[in-house]
C-alpha cells in the first residue's frame, strides 16, 4: 500500500516526466539504424489509475502486473497499490503465471477506485545467430506448451498447410523461423482502423484472407504458423513506456501518458539460442505510421527496421505477460484472448477496456 503524499508524488512527477519526454520525442528528425543492443539496465515506473461510476452496482477489477521475467533484459520490481476497495489481492493464472491485481469494492460503494504502481528494470536484447551458444533446454512441459493452439490460434488446418508453404525447403530452425518472418512483413498490413491491437484469430485471418490487423493479430499470426512447423513459440504481451532511442516515432511513446501504448511482441525459440525476440507487425508499423508515412518496403528505414526485428528489440517497453485465454477470477464474463488492458465489471456487466475515456483509466510512465 503507499500513503496519499506517496501518490501526490508520484502524479506530480509523472507530470514532470511528460514535459522531458516530449522534447526528445519532438526533436526526432529521421530514425537512425535500428540496431537494439544489450547495455546499461533502464528503471521505469508505471502508475495505472483507475476509477469507475458505480452508482448502479458493484464493480470489480483486474489490473494486468509486470509479472514477466527475463534475467538478461525484463526484471519485475514489484507493486505497490492504494484505493478504497474492500479487498485488492494479487492473482495469478495457473496456466501461464500471468499476475494481476484482483480489486473488488463493497456495493455501497459509489466511486470505486484504485491505483497501482509497477517497477521494472529493461534492457535492450539482440542474438547473434551467426553464433550458437549451449542454451538450456526447453522442458517437455514447456516445448509443449509453446506448440500447442489456444483459441483463436490454430495450428492445423489452413494454418499447417500455410505454414508448410512458407517453410518448404528450409532445413534448419533459423531458417524456418525466417521465412515466417519475412512473409508476414511481405504479405501482411497494419489497419489503422483495428480497435485496440486486435484480437489474433488467426484461422479467421487466412480463411477469409484477410492479412491486416495490429500486433495482437500480425504477431499472433507469426505464433501461429511457427507452432504449426513445429516451432515453440509465444506472444509477450505488454506496453512502450518510453520513446525511441533509434528516432522511431512509430516505435516509441509520445509522451508519458502510455493508456493507449500497448504493444504485444513474439518470440520463437530456436536451439541454441533460446527465446528469439521477433517482431514483425512492428515492420508494418514503420511502414505505414512512420513520417511521411506509407513508406515503400524497399525504404532504408523500413529495411533497417526489417533486419533488426529479426533477432532484436528495442526495450523501451514493459512485459506484462503470454498469457492466453485468460478466466478472471469473480468474474461470470468470458475468458480474455489476453491479458493486456485494466478489465473491470460493473453489477457483472463488463466494461469496455478498449474505451479508457469513459472506464475510466490511465496509465503513466516515467524513468527511474
Amino acid at each position: 500500500m503507499i500513503s496519499t503524499d506517496r501518490r501526490n508524488l508520484l502524479m506530480g512527477t509523472a507530470a514532470l516526466a511528460a514535459g522531458a519526454l516530449a522534447p526528445r520525442f519532438a526533436a526526432a528528425q529521421s530514425p537512425a539504424p535500428l540496431a537494439p543492443r544489450p547495455g546499461a539496465w533502464r528503471n521505469f515506473e508505471i502508475t495505472t489509475s483507475l476509477k469507475i461510476d458505480a452508482k448502479n452496482g458493484q464493480a470489480q477489477a483486474w489490473i494486468p502486473l509486470p509479472s514477466f521475467t527475463a534475467q538478461d533484459w525484463f526484471r519485475p520490481e514489484g507493486s505497490s497499490w492504494t484505493g478504497n476497495a474492500k479487498a485488492m489481492t494479487v492473482k495469478k493464472d495457473a496456466k501461464y503465471g500471468a499476475e494481476f491485481l484482483h480489486v473488488e469494492w463493497d456495493p455501497s460503494e459509489r466511486a470505486p477506485v484504485v491505483e497501482v504502481v509497477s517497477r521494472f528494470a529493461t534492457r535492450d536484447r539482440a542474438i547473434d545467430l551467426t553464433k550458437p551458444a549451449n542454451v538450456p533446454q526447453l522442458t517437455a512441459e514447456e516445448r509443449a506448451l509453446n506448440l500447442s493452439a489456444t483459441e483463436l490460434i490454430a495450428t492445423d488446418g489452413i494454418v499447417k498447410t500455410t505454414a508448410d508453404r512458407i517453410t518448404a525447403g528450409k532445413t534448419t530452425n533459423i531458417a524456418k523461423a525466417e521465412a515466417i518472418y519475412q512473409w508476414i512483413v511481405e504479405n501482411t498490413a497494419r489497419n489503422p482502423a483495428t480497435r485496440g491491437c486486435g484480437i489474433g484469430n488467426v484461422k479467421n485471418m487466412l480463411e477469409i484472407g484477410d492479412l491486416t490487423g495490429k500486433c495482437a493479430d500480425l504477431n499472433a499470426l507469426y505464433v501461429g504458423l511457427a507452432r504449426a512447423a513445429g516451432l515453440p513459440a509465444r506472444d509477450v504481451y505488454g506496453l512502450r513506456v518510453a520513446p525511441s532511442a533509434f528516432g522511431y516515432r512509430s516505435l516509441g511513446a509520445g509522451s508519458a501518458n502510455i493508456t493507449r501504448a500497448q504493444h504485444c511482441r513474439a518470440e520463437v525459440w530456436l536451439d541454441g539460442f533460446g527465446w528469439t525476440p521477433v517482431d514483425p507487425a512492428d515492420v508494418r508499423k514503420v511502414i505505414l505510421e512512420e513520417p511521411p508515412g506509407k513508406l515503400a518496403i524497399d525504404n532504408a528505414v523500413v529495411v533497417s527496421a526489417r533486419k533488426a526485428l529479426f533477432g532484436a528489440w528495442e526495450m523501451n517497453w514493459a512485459a506484462y505477460n503470454v498469457a492466453h485465454d485468460v478466466a478472471l477470477p469473480g468474474s461470470k464474463g468470458p475468458k480474455l484472448e489476453f491479458l493486456m488492458y485494466p478489465q473491470a465489471e460493473l453489477a457483472g456487466e463488463r466494461l469496455d477496456c478498449l474505451d479508457p475515456d469513459s472506464f475510466a483509466y490511465t496509465i503513466k510512465s516515467k524513468s527511474i
